[in-house]
């Protein structure tokens, strides 16, 4: 297993994580299946946004000695009322069930305390002037949580919160079909099939700024629904034709700021596949290909940072330098942490030769040659 660190909170965090769908399979028996599987295949954070009393036991007991295992990012707004699920903003609400998930669980912290389900910027400005935000601070302050979080289906609020100095870490939905729709505070839009009628052309520039947004402020994104709940794997898929496993998760981590992928195993098995991303060839994480060839969307003329460019005969890594270029433009200035990154690199765009070789093989029509004259431009080299 492979590990990132995770923002700038200092938390290392495996590339493959673990979301909780699973894990109430089987009435809960199947949660000490998968943390048993996760422990050994080297699985250390894990989310859980479900409020179900029964699950919280059931982890609880799971991390029973071994909790130094495991990262937990748990949410700040998830309730159960009445035997079920509700999304709570009255901070009486809020507060009760933050200490009673703590109680379940039977340990003293949360590594990632998320605030729960922010897809609207009226919700977002209601968590920092009603108190919800502040309440996280003051659990933050006690220790009872390490990291203030948010969830988010929607890249304009995931911004605001991003660039608001308060939220460390970002649980966000990232793949190739979500990443072409606009802004939207209704999550089903995401996954309705009028969304996909009309041709879908290169990432939407909010998601985009989004991510080059955090991994210049340091904002770590852990990654929700990498499959699409599953649909992305189907030939029924928005794109008009199915994906992998390892590609959608090569896809997820190889957007900037991205640190873990959490995946929503129903089974060992299905953890396993999920795992096995580590071990997988170059060729079985290639996404270029098969997205280069949909009929349902395109992406044409942006670099989707896959590495088909390479080899260059300069040894540029052109992906790196083209990564550090779009977060400029996204911020009209060269900060200073981008700056260093650039530096750090073996070769940089003034070596650029114009040979033209990588755009032959770019599956995507980037203009690679331009963004090298463009980098050497704004880096000086």
């Amino acid at each position: 297993m492979n590990y990132r660190e995770l923002g700038a909170t200092g938390l290392k965090v495996s590339e493959i994580g673990l979301g909780c769908e699973g894990m109430m399979e089987e009435n809960c028996a199947m949660t000490a299946k998968l943390f048993d599987r996760a422990e050994s295949l080297g699985i250390n954070y894990f989310d859980m946004y479900s409020s179900n009393p029964d699950l919280h036991r059931a982890i609880g007991a799971a991390l029973c000695g071994r909790r130094d295992k495991f990262h937990i990012q748990a949410h700040i707004g998830s309730a159960w009322i009445n035997g079920q699920y509700e999304r709570v903003r009255k901070l009486e609400l809020v507060k009760r069930a933050f200490d009673e998930q703590l109680e379940r669980l039977g340990v003293g912290y949360i590594d990632v305390g998320a605030i729960h389900y922010i897809d609207a910027l009226d919700d977002w400005r209601g968590i920092v002037d009603g108190g919800v935000l502040e309440y996280a601070r003051e659990l933050k302050s006690k220790g009872l949580i390490r990291h203030i979080g948010i969830s988010s289906h929607n890249p304009q609020v995931a911004l605001e919160a991003a660039k608001s100095g308060h939220i460390e870490v970002i649980m966000f939905s990232v793949n190739p079909c979500y990443d072409l729709l606009p802004a939207t505070e209704d999550v089903e839009d995401l996954w309705r099939e009028e969304s996909y009628k009309s041709p879908l052309v290169n990432i939407d520039p909010d998601r985009s700024l989004l991510y080059e947004t955090c991994q210049r402020l340091g904002v770590g994104i852990t990654v929700m629904k990498p499959f699409g709940g599953g649909d992305l794997l189907s030939e029924f898929s928005p794109a008009g034709a199915a994906l992998g496993v390892n590609q959608l998760i090569h896809y997820a981590l190889t957007r900037p700021a991205v640190s873990t992928v959490l995946v929503g195993a129903h089974s060992v098995e299905q953890l396993d596949d999920c795992a096995r991303y580590e071990d997988a060839s170059d060729e079985e994480r290639d996404y270029a290909a098969a997205f280069s060839g949909m009929s349902k969307v395109s992406w044409k003329g942006y670099c989707m940072y896959c590495g088909h460019c390479a080899p260059c005969p300069k040894h540029i890594s052109v992906a790196d330098v083209t990564k550090f270029l779009n977060l400029c433009k996204a911020q009209s200035t060269v900060p200073e942490t981008v700056r260093e990154h650039y530096a750090a690199l073996n070769h940089h765009a003034g070596e650029c030769i114009m040979c033209g070789a990588c755009e032959t093989r770019c599956p995507f029509d980037v203009k690679i040659r331009d963004n090298m004259r463009a980098a050497k431009e704004v880096f000086g080299y």
